[in-house]
């Protein structure tokens, strides 16, 4: 399939995980990418892994902080000099924080994990939307997760923080549905990216593997989700392939949410 041929998609948190899978997965369907994160050396690697495959791809790496709304602005207009229009947007940057009770989470690491998780796709959403309104087109995927859609402990500022991309994106594609542009999120559960390994050292440096084997045990399908699983419902959202999919909030979490 070619679905994004003549497409252009910005991909925040680009340099690694759910951002580079569904990189890859654009530009296997000839999408023109503007590829975006605060790491320079993961958005390179991201670039040579598209290039192995697709080495005269189209795609401009732009390293921002999404905390940093004139650094949003900027990657916003990169993309716009370089392809002239924004038809799709993965709204992906984000971390986890540290794992702690409420009570002693902390006011710098609460701020920290808002600032980037719920500030930077309110400051994605803000600077293109502009651009999709005034085309009468587009599609935007938010990253949400299970830790927006239930409680999952010890992460105070992540839970809240992706709480609020559920809610953005529902006040958005209200708002937006009738200017042609679909806004939808996706919810991951455990899916096996450098995020989910650096959230299994919290809890057991030495044994974390062990750890993940228990943390899946309670899914329905007993293993973790693949980054490619989701870069491919990411890529699905984005092609007009669901064209009347609006204010939807996915699980992608191989059912566990529906077990309790």
């Amino acid at each position: 399939m070619e679905r994004f041929e003549g497409k252009s998609v910005i991909i925040t948190g680009a340099g690694s995980g759910l951002g580079r899978a569904a990189a890859l997965q654009v530009a296997k369907e000839k999408g023109k990418l503007a590829l975006v994160d605060l790491n320079e050396a993961g958005l390179k690697e991201t670039e040579q892994e598209i290039r192995a495959f697709a080495p005269d791809a189209e795609l401009i790496l732009v390293t921002a902080n999404v905390a940093n709304e004139s650094e949003v602005e900027n990657y916003v207009t990169e993309t716009l000099n370089a392809f002239g229009r924004i038809d799709g947007f993965f709204n992906n940057a984000g971390i986890e924080g540290k794992q702690n009770l409420t009570e002693e989470f902390g006011a710098d690491e609460f701020n920290k994990v808002v600032a980037v998780n719920l500030n930077g796709v309110f400051f994605g959403l803000s600077h293109v939307l502009k651009v999709m309104r005034t085309q009468g087109s587009g599609a935007i995927v938010n990253t949400a997760s299970v830790g927006g859609i239930r409680g999952v402990g010890n992460q105070s500022g992540y839970a809240a923080s992706k709480h609020g991309v559920v809610g953005m994106t529902r006040n958005s594609a209200v708002e937006y549905g009738q200017y042609g542009i679909q806004i939808n999120a996706i919810a991951p559960g455990a899916i096996m990216t450098p995020m989910v390994e650096g959230s299994l050292k919290q809890i057991d440096p030495e044994n974390w593997e062990e750890v993940g084997k228990g943390f899946v045990e309670p899914n329905p399908m007993k293993r973790f989700g693949k980054p490619e699983e989701v870069g491919q419902l990411v890529a699905f959202l984005l092609s007009g392939d669901a064209g009347f999919i609006n204010a939807a909030v996915i699980p992608i979490d191989g059912g566990q949410s529906y077990k309790y």
